[in-house]
């Protein structure tokens, strides 16, 4: 199966914002759930936000009011919006698919300095 791709990371100052993109590889009407990971050195991977087909989204609690997650099925994309970045935001971010057959982006680097 194709993988997920990842863009968008980058480094940026304390208090800025990025947007991540995925482009999903499949037809996203079929796929329910969706969502964006991260994995900071030395911590495990944690769930960031999910979204399913219906636009029904979850947070985790330390990006609530901050994280924007959202997904365009025409275009086969999904997004994160990150604002008002925080140095413990720093990781490697993660697009995940599920459908029938789960799969995983590569990742893209999300640094911020403080």
């Amino acid at each position: 199966q194709v993988q997920p791709v990842e863009s968008g990371g980058g480094l940026v100052q304390a208090g800025g914002s990025l947007r991540l993109s995925c482009s999903a590889s499949r037809n996203m009407f079929i796929i329910n759930a969706m969502g964006w990971y991260r994995q900071a050195p030395g911590k495990q991977r944690e769930l960031v936000a999910s979204i399913t087909r219906d636009g029904t989204t979850n947070y985790a609690d330390s990006v609530k009011g901050r994280f924007t997650i959202s997904r365009d099925n025409a275009k086969n994309k999904m997004y994160l919006q990150m604002n008002s970045l925080k140095a413990e935001d720093t990781a490697v971010y993660y697009c995940w698919r599920g459908g029938s057959v789960v799969s995983w982006g590569q990742g893209t680097q999300v640094t911020v300095s403080s």
